[in-house]
């Protein structure tokens, strides 16, 4: 399975780890250098995905647990979970144009916790549907999490699916949602990036295309 360069550094730590304690305690010695190296594997793993067709589709950004989801007038949001366990690369939700970025430092708090959202360090995208529509997704750092990786920057086209980033060692993503789209998902369901349909837009706002809140962490959004 491909892995994220961003592994790398943590890889030759543990082989230089391994090395010394092979050195001074024999191969057993190394076990727990070779057992750091596997999890440094597992959570840096970058699977190849095909986003599954249909149009009007919007797909989970992050793999996890969804945490929240909420929905009003003016359009709606699902938070999700990564532990430690989960893959870690953030995707696309829809196919577009990236129309906005901003990066707010900030506090740590536990991913899980609602007020991750605002008072964490974050990265908050915003992705213009082919429609016409605003897609917000953003990355939160958490409590082990303090390091957040972001490849693309105003004006960068993605693909639904695509990969857009990483956060490092547990954390939360965020999907804000324009008015008039229905919600797929549930609090405690789990989701796959680029995989998993989250909610689909309704056939008005698939012609019209409807800017929202998705501009929630950028200058004059709300926070």
């Amino acid at each position: 399975m491909p892995v994220a360069a961003q592994a790398l550094p943590f890889l030759i730590v543990a082989g230089a780890l391994g090395a010394a304690l092979a050195a001074a305690f024999g191969p057993w010695g190394a076990a727990p250098a070779a057992i750091l190296g596997l999890f440094v594997l597992l959570f840096f793993r970058d699977p190849e995905r095909v986003a599954p067709a249909g149009e009007g589709t919007i797909l989970a950004p992050a793999d996890g647990r969804v945490t929240a989801v909420e929905q009003g007038p003016d359009g709606g949001r699902i938070s999700i979970f990564l532990s430690l366990f989960d893959c870690h690369i953030n995707r696309s939700p829809v196919a577009g144009t990236v129309s906005g970025a901003r990066h707010t430092p900030g506090r740590f708090h536990p991913a899980w916790q609602g007020r991750a959202s605002s008072e964490n360090e974050r990265n908050h995208l915003v992705i213009t549907s082919e429609g016409g529509s605003a897609y917000g997704v953003t990355q939160v750092a958490g409590l082990l999490a303090r390091r957040i990786v972001c490849r693309k920057r105003p004006g960068d086209p993605v693909g639904k699916g695509e990969r857009i980033g990483l956060i490092r060692f547990g954390s939360r993503t965020d999907l804000d949602l324009p008015a008039g789209v229905r919600l797929g998902v549930a609090v405690g369901d789990r989701v796959r990036g680029g995989l998993t349909v989250v909610a689909r837009e309704t056939p008005v706002l698939a012609r019209e295309g409807r800017p929202i809140a998705a501009t929630r962490g950028l200058p004059g959004g709300r926070a």
